[in-house]
């Protein structure tokens, strides 16, 4: 029989790493994923981290990202020159090559036209960093400045087209540049590049694992927690799941969960988190009905933005008054994720825009002082699924599709009342139900239903009717910053209308939105 693979020493874990330095790209989650797809831990900082600081984290090798600026600005965010005299392995990607360039002393102009788009790169010289890159493949290219003189030391190693230096080294000093993005889906050869980078050049080996991860994870909150008691908003998505598994792991019955009803969730999702976590895996776990004090408090309420502060408010206040009422805990756990810990800060060091104004727990940690457990947030969400998998839970949980926190409160378009929720969470259910039995559900990145506030004329048995208008909404997506409207087949659109209408009382007209993020949203909020 084979042998199970040995499991690498938690002590270990974090003992060799790729530094993202980030200026700012829209790419830079994308190139930490490619990193850790291939088995090595990285970390995203920002650029303006000094190089004491990098050389206390020891890194293996360190990546420059792209950017929205041009090192020819005034102000153009630079980094400090010692970095590339460190010894460490550098990959610069787009504007990490152009800076590199602009401050060894080469030379950066301006393009007549801003390349965007797919290229055909031409290998014209061996490197390392190209071993097993097939030539003539497909990049793609996100610049409006160019390389006209590489710095002292350099070659250039290919070009496209539109960019005659599309990729350059310094071998003796380890120092790589690609004009082009490797990170991206559309770059054909772009895991072979990175993957020449991380082991060739970096001498990285394999030991990022989820596996490993579950072990350090912990243990990790076996040596924070100690004695002590950890409360934990449970939601029963994956995040706050696989984190209450994690700390009930570490800490057993130490570990107290609040699940809140707040009045607009989907049909039976109260029931599931119950069954799951307290029957099946016997979790102390506290359920609030306090749908009737949500409800009452979105009366009157329109705007998607006002939806989602009041029940992040309301929230706040019944998860205080529960945590008073069972007793005195030290500690408050979260699923807070490694985006998440991203976008807290800006790529130049300081804060950042607020991205969302509901996010876990909307403040509680401030307010009722408690000390965070956050064994998730140096993982991605893909990550945390396959964590997921590892420490038990079952695909229900795991290979949910995202809810928003708000609920269904946003997906009732205008005021929200019980009549108006009892519709779409009827019309919800017969979508889920479809997709599910078209074997579509784990394909997509979300399906489901928007009730609109409109209403329309229809003609239901020889009589006029004058009802609601249901949405179907359906996108696939790999991290939810983009997404494409899901080609559903005609018949299943067509099932779904037909059993929509003739069940669901109160709507006579079904839409399907074929909207893609961008321009829209994928909620309709």
């Amino acid at each position: 029989m084979p042998q199970a693979p040995e499991k690498i020493s938690t002590a270990v874990l974090h003992e060799q790493q790729i530094l993202i330095l980030d200026f700012g790209s829209q790419y830079t989650q994308n190139i930490a994923r490619r990193v850790r797809e291939a088995q090595v831990f990285c970390e995203i900082h920002s650029c303006t981290k000094s190089v004491s600081e990098i050389k206390a984290l020891r890194p293996k090798g360190i990546v420059l990202s792209g950017g929205p600026a041009s090192v020819l600005e005034k102000d153009a965010i630079l980094c400090d020159k010692k970095l590339f005299e460190l010894g460490i392995p550098i990959l610069g990607i787009c504007y990490g090559m152009q800076l590199m360039t602009h401050m060894l002393n080469g030379k950066v102009s301006p393009a007549d036209d801003r390349e965007y788009g797919s290229a055909e790169l031409k290998v014209q010289e061996y490197s390392h960093l190209f071993k097993g890159v097939k030539n003539n493949s497909t990049v793609w290219m996100s610049h409006g400045d160019f390389i006209n003189e590489l710095p002292t030391g350099f070659k250039s190693t290919a070009f496209t087209n539109n960019s005659p230096i599309a990729a350059i080294e310094n071998p003796i000093k380890k120092i790589y540049g690609l004009q082009f993005h490797p990170e991206v889906a559309h770059t054909s050869e772009g895991t072979k590049l990175l993957d020449s980078f991380i082991f060739d050049i970096c001498k990285c080996v394999k030991n990022w694992k989820i596996d490993s991860f579950a072990e350090y994870a912990i243990e990790t909150i076996k040596t924070q927690v100690g004695s002590g008691h950890v409360l934990c908003g449970l939601s029963g998505g994956v995040d706050s799941s696989v984190v209450a598994m994690l700390v009930h792991k570490a800490i057993g019955d130490r570990l107290t969960c609040i699940f809140v009803d707040n009045g607009v969730l989907r049909t039976g999702e109260r029931e599931k988190v119950e069954q799951t976590f307290r029957d099946n895996f016997h979790i102390n776990l506290d359920v609030v009905d306090a749908a009737d004090r949500f409800l009452n408090k979105l009366k009157g309420v329109g705007d998607p933005e006002k939806k989602r502060k009041v029940i992040g408010n309301t929230f706040i206040e019944v998860f205080e008054e529960e945590a008073k009422r069972l007793g005195n805990f030290e500690y408050l756990a979260q699923g807070t994720l490694y985006p998440d810990v991203i976008e807290s800060v800006s790529f130049k060091g300081g804060p950042s825009v607020v991205i969302k104004s509901h996010h876990n727990v909307g403040g509680l940690p401030e307010k009722m002082r408690l000390k965070l457990v956050e064994p998730l947030r140096e993982l991605f969400k893909d990550e945390v699924r396959r964590l997921g998998h590892e420490i038990g839970l079952p695909d229900k949980i795991v290979k949910r599709q995202p809810f928003p926190g708000p609920g269904l409160a946003i997906r009732v378009l205008g005021n929200v009342t019980r009549h108006r929720l009892n519709i779409l969470r009827e019309a919800d259910k017969i979508i889920l139900e479809e997709i599910k039995e078209a074997q579509l559900y784990d394909k997509l990145w979300q399906s489901f239903a928007v009730l609109l506030p409109i209403k329309t004329v229809g003609v239901m048995g020889d009589a006029r009717t004058y009802e609601n208008v249901i949405a179907i909404r359906a996108v696939t997506s790999t991290d939810g910053m983009t997404a494409d409207w899901a080609h559903l087949p005609y018949g299943l659109l067509g099932r779904i209308s037909s059993r929509v209408i003739n069940k669901v009382k109160g709507v006579n007209r079904v839409v399907y939105d074929i909207t893609s993020k961008p321009p829209g949203t994928i909620e309709w909020e």
